[in-house]
């Protein structure tokens, strides 16, 4: 399958018209169920609609088109990434691989493949809203019913927002995956610098990181600046800075590890006042399970040392594990064979952001394409893409198709994973 010529156009077009629908006009807000969705979904069902996709926004607010196989029981690859932003975004995270998804059923020019395709549009990877990422993905694994009763800052449940949506939260579980998965692709931006460190345009992820996050809240005693002596000073924001050093020191010298603390609450908050409690954050992850895992109780030793030292009291309270996620090797080994095959290097990277391909891989083959981020910029208004290198995108994941196709043909319809 050969993308026509004008197919880079009419993604990063996409890209472009999915960008202005927003909650904040002049930059780019679109949080999970909230009314802009509904432009998203309208645009990209008229697209689908116009591929003889049948498509469909399902109970957990996912937008679905499919695109039949050539036979009633053929398994089915899923394809695509996210339509939710963090507050003030870019234009092309998760966005780009939904369109990219529909660019590449498009090039098919009406053929059928011996899988069926669905392209995904997930409702929320982002977490913003509701405070916990992947809500749209665990619904497709039957894992999303706990989060219903969670609320969101103005207090909304989310199993309310659903049904103010348009949707029934009742109907939850009829999201769930059924049928044979031939596996999952996402294809995304990097959202980092090492691609264009090295000057390629693509990468094949080898993993997504595994990592941990805690709130940690030092507990000392406010008291007067100028009449209180050092020796007699309970100051929590002391013992709290030695822990964020002492994280970026564990960090650089563990080859891998990132370790961020990237939320600081000091109370009261007054210069002329000590300090009395300090809350922050901790993210530290690994594409190594073992890595993080052992150096993490050492880091957390070292936070509750420097709280006594100066006679501050420590709590830390967990948010977040999650596993490191290797890739499928086979699937990893179809997209180097695809780069290589129109004319591409094809480095390896560790995807240290967490992407529903890491949920959707716990039930099925799962792989990722990367796509250089020009500056190492996301999350950010700035955030970019070049058109070549989508183009580049373009080439390998239909190249990566047609190679899954050779496949479950010479396996007669099945993937042999």
């Amino acid at each position: 399958m050969t993308a026509h010529p004008d197919a880079t156009q009419t993604v990063l077009d996409a890209c472009r018209t999915l960008a202005g629908f927003t909650t904040t006009p002049g930059s780019i807000t679109r949080l999970f169920l909230t009314p802009p969705m509904h432009d998203v979904h309208a645009f990209l069902t008229d697209w689908a609609q116009r591929l003889g996709m049948s498509t469909r926004i399902d109970a957990a607010g996912n937008l679905r088109a499919r695109w039949e196989g050539t036979g009633p029981n053929a398994p089915t690859l899923y394809l695509g990434s996210h339509l939710d932003t963090v507050p003030n975004a870019g234009a092309y995270d998760g966005i780009l691989g939904v369109v990219l998804g529909f660019a590449l059923v498009e090039a098919l020019g009406g053929v059928r493949l011996p899988f069926a395709l669905e392209v995904l549009g997930f409702s929320e990877e982002e977490g913003v809203r509701y405070g916990v990422p992947f809500f749209g993905s665990r619904a497709l694994l039957g894992r999303a019913g706990p989060m219903l009763k969670m609320r969101d800052a103005g207090g909304q449940t989310l199993q309310e927002a659903l049904n103010e949506f348009g949707l029934e939260a009742g109907a939850l579980p009829s999201a769930e995956l059924t049928g044979e998965a031939l596996g999952y692709f996402e294809i995304h931006i990097e959202q980092g610098p090492v691609l264009e460190a090295a000057g390629q345009s693509v990468g094949v992820v080898e993993a997504i990181a595994g990592q941990n996050r805690f709130d940690l809240t030092f507990t000392g005693r406010a008291s007067h600046a100028g009449t209180t002596p050092m020796p007699l000073r309970r100051d929590a924001l002391a013992a709290a800075a030695r822990f964020v050093v002492a994280a970026e020191d564990l960090a650089r010298a563990t080859p891998g590890l990132v370790a961020t603390v990237g939320m600081m609450e000091v109370k009261p908050g007054a210069g002329n006042v000590i300090p009395g409690e300090v809350a922050c954050s901790l993210d530290i992850r690994h594409a190594r399970d073992e890595v993080r895992l052992a150096v993490l109780p050492g880091l957390l030793a070292s936070a509750e040392g420097f709280a006594e030292e100066r006679g501050v009291t420590l709590t830390v309270r967990p948010k977040m594990e999650e596993q490191a996620t290797p890739m499928h090797p086979q699937f990893r080994a179809l997209l180097h064979q695809a780069a290589a095959d129109v004319g591409l290097p094809h480095p390896e990277l560790v995807s240290g952001a967490g992407h529903d391909a890491m949920v959707m891989a716990t039930r099925m083959p799962a792989a990722m394409l990367f796509v250089r981020s020009p500056g190492g910029l996301s999350h950010h208004p700035d955030e970019a893409v070049l058109a070549g290198d989508v183009a580049d995108a373009l080439a390998v994941g239909g190249r990566f198709l047609q190679l899954l196709a050779a496949q479950a043909g010479s396996t007669g319809g099945k993937h042999g994973l």
